[in-house]
C-alpha cells in the first residue's frame, strides 16, 4: 500500500554512520519507534536493510534512500539500481540527489526518475542545493524538492536551516517542498514552515545523541 507524505509532517531521520553504536538495522527500527510515538508522520532511511526493519515496526511513510559511492559527489541513490532493493524493501518515496552534478552512471536525473517512476511505482523527492537545481529538477519529474543539499556542494554549510532557500523554492515551484538540513529547535521548525515549507526533515538533531552530546560539550566553558 503507498502511503502518502501529508502536508505539515516532520519527518525523522533516522540513519547511522560506521563509528556511530547506532549503526544497525535494528536500532534505527527503535529509533523509528520512539519518532512514530513522539509525533512523527514519517521516516527517512538509508538503506535496504534499514528500509526493511523500519518498515516491520510502522506503517508510517517511508523515503528511503540509498548513500553509495564518494561523498563528496552524487552519492545518495546515485543511480536506478541503487534504488531497486530500497523500493522493495518497503520504501514508499525514494529520495536521490538532484542536483546538477553529474551522475556515476553518466545518465541524465530524468532518466533516472522515469525509471523510478515507471518500474519501481514510487514517487521521488530531490535533494538539491539551490534554486537552479531545484527548478531543474522539478523540471526533470521529481514529484518533491527538498533542500538536504544547501551548503554541502558549494562552500560551507550555514550554521542554521537555509529557511531562503526554502522561500524561493517554494515561490518558484508547483510541487511540495521539504525542508531539511540543520533543523535543531522549534524556532527553526516554525521558519521553515513560514517559508512554505509543505514538510520538515530533522535528523540529528533527534536521532544522533553522539552530535547532540558533542554540541552541549563545546558550551562548556573551557572546553
Amino acid at each position: 500500500m503507498m502511503r502518502v507524505l501529508a502536508h505539515g509532517t516532520l519527518v525523522v531521520s533516522c540513519q547511522a554512520g560506521p563509528g556511530n553504536p547506532f549503526y544497525s538495522p535494528e536500532a534505527m527500527a527503535l529509533m523509528a519507534r520512539a519518532a512514530e510515538a513522539g509525533g512523527a508522520g514519517a521516516i527517512r532511511a538509508n538503506g535496504a536493510l534499514d528500509v526493511a526493519a523500519i518498515r516491520a515496526v510502522t506503517d508510517l511513510p517511508i523515503i528511503g534512500l540509498n548513500k553509495l559511492g564518494d561523498p563528496a559527489g552524487v552519492f545518495i541513490t546515485p543511480t536506478y539500481d541503487s534504488a531497486v532493493g530500497v523500493a522493495e524493501a518497503g520504501a514508499d518515496l525514494i529520495a536521490l540527489d538532484g542536483t546538477t552534478r553529474p551522475r556515476p552512471d553518466g545518465q541524465r536525473l530524468d532518466q533516472q526518475i522515469a525509471r523510478i517512476h515507471e518500474e519501481l511505482g514510487v514517487p521521488v523527492l530531490a535533494d538539491v542545493d539551490s534554486v537552479d537545481a531545484g527548478l531543474a529538477a522539478r523540471a526533470a519529474g521529481a514529484d518533491l524538492v527538498a533542500t538536504t543539499l544547501s551548503g554541502y556542494t558549494n562552500g560551507t554549510p550555514p550554521t542554521g536551516p537555509d529557511v531562503e532557500l526554502v522561500r524561493q523554492l517554494a515561490a518558484k515551484l508547483d510541487c511540495p517542498i521539504v525542508a531539511e538540513g540543520r533543523i535543531r529547535t522549534p524556532a527553526h521548525v516554525r521558519a521553515v514552515c513560514d517559508a512554505g515549507a509543505y514538510a520538515v526533515v530533522v535528523g540529528h538533531a533527534i536521532t544522533n545523541p553522539m552530535d547532540i552530546t558533542a554540541r552541549l560539550v563545546e558550551a562548556i566553558p573551557g572546553t
